[in-house]
């Protein structure tokens, strides 16, 4: 299964971004209200600058307490992103995300951002491949 086939299965919400400047306390407000894991930073929606995610904040409210929630994403966010392309295949996207210890990549068409995919977006995909397959092989065996 490809990252095009992921995305197409998934709700058209679009990518939920914030722009740089934006305080942590807002973005957790945001991740909280929308229920997701991440968001990513880009003034334009499109150019990804960075992405925020919920071990993010947790990690620098750990370490400072809650004065971080007033400091802007930009000194949070993850600035060296791991991204992936439409045509990237399911089982290599998961490896990046395992190997990486991250559990968002944004899909992208040259230095535009067209998508964000999840971990649990892969798992799931992957689970239904698993699934047609098996289906298959108990068709090959009883003989249908």
């Amino acid at each position: 299964m490809h990252v095009s086939q992921i995305l197409k299965s998934k709700s058209d919400d679009g990518v939920v971004t914030v722009p740089p400047g934006t305080s942590l306390a807002k973005a957790a407000e945001l991740l909280s209200s929308r229920r997701i894991g991440a968001v990513i930073v880009s003034s334009d929606g499109k150019r990804v600058a960075g992405i925020l995610s919920e071990r993010d904040i947790v990690r620098e409210l750990g370490r400072r307490g809650a004065a971080c929630m007033t400091d802007s994403v930009d000194t949070v966010m993850t600035s060296t992103i791991t991204s992936c392309r439409r045509d990237d295949k399911a089982d290599e996207v998961l490896q990046k995300m395992t190997d990486g210890r991250f559990r968002h990549m944004p899909v992208m068409e040259g230095d535009q951002m067209i998508g964000l995919i999840s971990i649990g977006d892969v798992v799931k995909a992957r689970l239904m491949e698993l699934a047609m397959e098996k289906d298959a092989l108990e068709g090959m065996i009883k003989g249908f």
